[in-house]
C-alpha cells in the first residue's frame, strides 16, 4: 500500500467555485425534485437492506416501480403537526420525503435552506467512491495532531496520528463516526469543496452550497447560502445514489453499509421510523442546527428517501435529537400503505 502524507489547505473558495455559484440557480423547487426522484428510480435501482431494524447492512436489488396511479402528496396531511412541532421546540423544520415505492410524497419548507453540517460527510463519501477507483482506496494516508487539533471532533483519526489510514477507512469514518479530520482529508482527494459542489452540480444538485471544511461548515452567517441546502436538493441527491447515476452497485452498497452502521443516527429518523424499517442515514449537528438524510426501507420493499433538517429560533439555544425523530414519525406515518 501507498503511503501519502495529508497536508491541510486552505479554506478559502477557489475563484472558479464562486464564479459558479454567482451563476446557478438558488433554488430547486420540491416538486420538480420530487418528480425527478420518482422518475429515476423508476428505471433506475434501489438498495434493499435485510436483516434486523436499524442495523442491518444494505445489498443491491433491482427497484420496485412505483404504481402507475398519480403521486399522493400527503404534505397538507402533515402540516399542522409539523407547525404545531415548530412552536413546541421554537424552531423551523425542513421535510422531504419520497416514497420510490409508491411514488407518495411529504414536504414542509422543502424548498428553504438549513446549514447542512455533518449531513454532508454521506454525499462527499459518495464522491471519494465516484472518483477513486477501488483499487486506489487502499492507499494509507498520514496527518498531523495539528491537523485533528484544528478539525475538531475526530475520534477516529486521533487514534491513527502515528499510523495513518487508508482512504477507504477514512471514508467510512466520516460516516460512521462522523469524524472531522477524516471529512477533510476525503474533501483534498475530490478536489477540495469546489470539488464535491462540481460533483453535486453533475448530478443536477444546483442548491448545496460546499464552500467550507471542517470545523468552518458549521457556521453559518445570516444571509449566506455557504454550507446550506435544502431537505429536497438532498432526498434529490439521495436518490441519485439509489438510481445508478452516482455510484455503481458495489459502491452504493458500502456507502449504505457505512450509513446503517452510523453511530450518530439512533435517536434521529431511526427513533422515529416505524418497527423494522431499516435506517442508513447521516446525522449532522452544531448549535441549533440537526439534521438527518437517510434511505429508510420497510420490510419487504423499495425504500423510502428522507430528510429532516431543522434549526432551533434561538441563536443560544441547543438542538434537540427529539425534534427530528419526531418530525420524521410524523412524515412515515403518514405515508399511504402500498396496495
Amino acid at each position: 500500500m501507498r503511503t501519502r502524507s495529508h497536508t491541510s489547505t486552505s479554506t478559502s473558495t477557489s475563484t472558479s467555485a464562486a464564479a459558479r455559484r454567482a451563476t446557478r440557480t438558488t433554488g430547486t423547487t420540491a416538486a420538480l425534485a420530487t418528480a425527478a426522484l420518482v422518475a429515476v428510480v423508476v428505471s433506475g435501482c434501489s438498495t434493499t437492506p435485510s436483516g434486523a431494524a436499524g442495523t442491518a447492512s444494505p445489498s443491491s436489488s433491482a427497484a420496485a416501480t412505483p404504481s402507475a396511479t398519480p403521486t399522493v402528496d400527503v404534505s397538507a396531511d402533515v402540516a399542522d403537526d409539523l407547525a404545531a412541532l415548530e412552536a413546541e421546540f421554537d424552531a423551523r423544520v425542513g421535510v422531504s420525503v419520497v416514497d420510490t415505492e409508491t411514488g407518495a410524497t411529504a414536504s414542509h419548507r422543502a424548498d428553504e435552506r438549513f446549514g447542512y453540517a455533518s449531513s454532508i460527510k454521506a454525499l462527499a463519501a459518495a464522491q471519494l467512491l465516484h472518483d477513486v477507483p477501488a483499487e486506489q482506496r487502499g492507499e494509507v494516508v498520514t496527518w498531523t495532531a495539528a491537523d485533528v487539533e484544528a478539525a475538531g471532533y475526530s475520534p477516529v483519526t486521533s487514534e491513527h496520528v502515528a499510523d495513518g489510514l487508508t482512504l477507504a477507512q477514512l471514508a467510512e469514518a466520516a460516516v460512521r463516526k462522523s469524524d472531522n479530520t477524516a471529512l477533510d482529508i476525503v474533501l483534498d482527494r475530490v478536489g477540495g469543496p469546489a470539488g464535491l459542489d462540481q460533483g453535486l452540480e453533475d448530478i443536477g444538485d444546483t442548491t448545496t452550497e460546499v464552500v467550507n471544511r471542517e470545523p468552518d461548515l458549521n457556521t453559518i452567517e445570516p444571509g449566506s447560502t455557504d454550507d446550506t441546502s435544502t431537505p429536497a436538493a438532498f432526498t434529490a441527491d439521495l436518490g441519485a445514489l439509489l438510481d445508478g447515476r452516482w455510484l455503481d452497485d458495489p459502491d452504493r452498497a458500502l456507502l449504505l453499509d457505512w450509513m446503517s452502521g452510523n453511530a450518530t443516527g439512533d435517536t434521529l429518523i431511526r427513533a422515529g421510523a416505524p418497527d423494522g424499517w431499516v435506517v442508513a442515514d447521516k446525522s449532522g449537528g452544531a448549535g441549533g442546527i440537526r439534521n438527518d438524510v437517510a434511505v429508510v426501507t420497510p420490510p419487504g420493499r423499495a425504500p423510502v428517501v428522507v430528510a429532516v433538517f431543522t434549526t432551533r429560533n434561538d441563536p443560544d439555544a441547543r438542538y434537540d435529537d427529539a425534534l427530528v425523530a419526531r418530525a420524521a414519525a410524523i412524515v412515515l406515518g403518514a405515508l399511504p400503505t402500498p396496495s
